[in-house]
């Protein structure tokens, strides 16, 4: 057995035991690493394939950003996992049938590309990992597929600051939308006062003496 083999089977046991934490640990944060651990063996598994630029964006993206954006919006806010978990058990069925479906979807797949005895895709995988090939394929035949997914994250992120955003009482609020909308007589108002006219008090003082 190679030695690139062997770390395959590292990789990927390491990958599936951290992806089963990510689901059974009772801790989001734990989960949150865990998920991070399993962002770090894909990317080893990646490097393998030699995608080196797979890998790095991998880790780069999502591990260093999405990630660390996971954790502060899992710190955040108040998760109360005891109320999560009291029907968790309940959607147990509806999940293991989904789970099914994709893991027999996926094995199609794997089976058929496995079976067809294509000689021509160690060359192409071989190439993956080149940002030239890369770049093509994503603007070119997935364009549709990437503007799709980049839609799903903008969603993300607005998701996450409308979980975090909340209205305090102790502090000073700024709406930016009625700084934009006031107006001159809003804040400025001119008031009219008579002039004040000061005493000469050392003038005044020789004459009281007398």
């Amino acid at each position: 057995m190679e030695f690139t083999t062997v770390l395959f089977y590292v990789f990927s046991a390491i990958m599936v035991f951290a992806a089963l934490r990510v689901i059974t640990a009772r801790n989001p944060v734990q989960a949150a690493l865990f998920l991070v651990l399993a962002f770090f063996q894909a990317g080893g598994i990646w490097m393998l394939l030699k995608a080196e630029f797979l890998a790095i964006v991998l880790v780069l993206v999502y591990v260093g950003a999405v990630m660390v954006l996971f954790l502060f919006v899992v710190m955040m806010i108040d998760i109360d996992t005891e109320k999560m978990r009291e029907g968790f058990w309940n959607y147990l069925p509806v999940a293991a049938t989904i789970g099914g479906i994709i893991v027999l979807e996926m094995a199609s797949v794997l089976w058929r590309g496995f079976g067809t005895g294509n000689t021509t895709a160690p060359a192409a995988a071989g190439t993956i990992g080149g940002t030239k090939e890369l770049g093509l394929l994503i603007y070119t035949q997935y364009i549709y597929a990437f503007e799709i997914a980049a839609v799903v994250l903008l969603v993300a992120i607005i998701a996450a600051v409308a979980l975090t955003l909340r209205k305090r009482k102790d502090i000073k609020y700024f709406d930016p939308g009625e700084a934009v909308r006031v107006k001159r007589n809003d804040r400025l108002r001119i008031v009219k006062m008579d002039a004040v006219v000061e005493r000469n008090t050392e003038a005044a003082e020789p004459k009281e003496a007398q």
